[in-house]
């Protein structure tokens, strides 16, 4: 007799059933089932919901926050800046190469409204400032030899000597002489400052979108020679007056003369590029922007010196500048409508087998309530008995109120036997489909 073959394990045999159960479920195909309820209520349930969806993506997701458009913040921008005007102080006439700083017409830059003027500067010993803490003396030995104090005017040479006016004395220091405070002048250049223009040049670039405008009207009749802004007439006539520049940030001109300050030119460019070049137009706004309310920290000055020489000494005029500093700041947005709304738009196949819908009708008189009907049709509560005879050959006692036109065997149940399917949906023994829409857990995979 031949010896007996070995049987394989029996957890070898299980995976190799689990093995092909999963290689044959790979190959399957599902598709959903759509189940339609004749039932008014609910019906009106179901549009209002899907009504109140729709309001709220047409006029809150759409209209309010735009969000169909494609959007890219902080464009690439350039800017060019020009003064002109001339004004005069006590002294001097001065114009734009004298109050400009720094002449290069960049977004921020100073014009200088008021000046305290040392001059005559030169490299010698003198007095120092009575500002300087500790500067203050009575002696000789209240002042140390070759003590450098980082706020102070120089090295201090160790004598007490007078100040330039009045009793007082202070600590001689080395350093450029007299010091600010001793001999300095003031100046002031704002009388005429208010008319002062000022050309701001702006040109933007979305990448993004390969869009750029520039402020500016392209005209060659002379029309920036002539014009100034204006929101309604001129709004591509970007040449402000520095006292319209001032009135809109809500200042006053001789205040802010006096103690200087810093005004943002806000340029926003703000467009919706689904529209036409045309309705992309910069909006201007004005503000200021140092902390004018903190005394510790108000208002604008800054110091610089002009160099020479006297009979060969080296001689400096040191000037300390009070102005109005102008920062030009560029916003924007633009928005375009998004690529993926085009890609949707594409033509689907709306023909569908018959195969995959079932009507469930529901009589117009019964004895429960809508809730009750609703139950019946998610399989949460027992049916109600059904109208058949008890002898599975006699006919019907009576037809159903409202009978139903069955559907058709669906596709997954085509190499089954056949089935009769009557008007009724009950018979003496439920089919398959029926137990489907009974069951709670088929319809939650449906």
């Amino acid at each position: 007799m031949a010896a007996a073959e070995p049987k394989p394990p029996a957890g070898a045999a299980a995976a190799g059933r689990l093995a092909r159960g999963c290689w044959s479920a790979f190959w399957d195909y599902e598709t959903p089932k759509v189940i339609v309820v004749k039932n008014r209520r609910l019906g009106v349930v179901y549009r209002a919901v899907q009504l109140l969806i729709l309001l709220y993506f047409v006029w809150y997701v759409f209209i309010v926050q735009k969000s169909y458009q494609d959007s890219e913040t902080g464009p690439e921008s350039s800017v060019i800046t020009k003064v002109k005007g001339i004004t005069f102080s006590e002294r001097k006439v001065w114009d734009v190469e004298e109050y400009v700083k720094p002449p290069e017409g960049g977004s921020v830059f100073s014009i200088i409204t008021r000046i305290e003027v040392t001059p005559s500067q030169t490299l010698g010993t003198c007095p120092e400032s009575v500002r300087v803490s500790n500067a203050s003396c009575d002696t000789d030995e209240d002042c140390v030899a070759e003590q450098l104090d980082m706020l102070g005017s120089g090295l201090r040479t160790g004598r007490c000597v007078p100040y330039y006016q009045g009793s007082a004395k202070t600590c001689e220091v080395w350093g450029w002489c007299p010091v600010e405070d001793g001999a300095s002048v003031s100046q002031f250049l704002g009388k005429m400052a208010p008319n002062f223009t000022i050309l701001i040049k702006n040109s933007i670039h979305y990448p993004k979108f390969q869009f750029s405008k520039g402020n500016i009207e392209h005209r060659k009749d002379g029309y920036l020679k002539r014009c100034t802004f204006d929101e309604v007439s001129d709004p591509y006539c970007p040449i402000f007056k520095l006292g319209f520049i001032v009135e809109q940030a809500g200042e006053n001109f001789t205040e802010l003369a006096h103690t200087g300050g810093v005004i943002g030119v806000i340029i926003n460019w703000d467009c919706d590029l689904d529209l036409s070049a045309s309705k992309c137009n910069p909006k201007y706004s004005f503000r200021r922007l140092d902390p004018k309310h903190v005394p510790a920290s108000s208002g604008y000055n800054f110091r610089f010196a002009k160099y020479y020489k006297v009979n060969g000494s080296a001689t400096r005029t040191l000037i300390k500048a009070y102005g109005i500093r102008i920062d030009v700041i560029v916003h924007g947005q633009g928005s375009f409508l998004c690529d993926w709304i085009l890609l949707t738009f594409m033509n689907k196949n709306k023909v569908y087998s018959h195969k995959k819908f079932d009507k469930v009708c529901t009589p117009r008189r019964s004895s429960g309530s809508w809730p009750v009907t609703l139950a019946l049709v998610l399989g949460q509560a027992p049916p109600q008995p059904c109208p058949c005879s008890a002898d599975p050959g006699q006919s019907l006692a009576a037809p159903p109120p409202w009978p139903c036109p069955a559907s058709a065997p669906s596709e997954q149940m085509a190499d089954t036997p056949e089935q009769t399917v009557g008007p009724e949906l009950c018979a003496s023994e439920p089919s398959r489909q029926d137990s489907t829409l009974t069951d709670p857990r088929g319809l939650a995979q449906l």
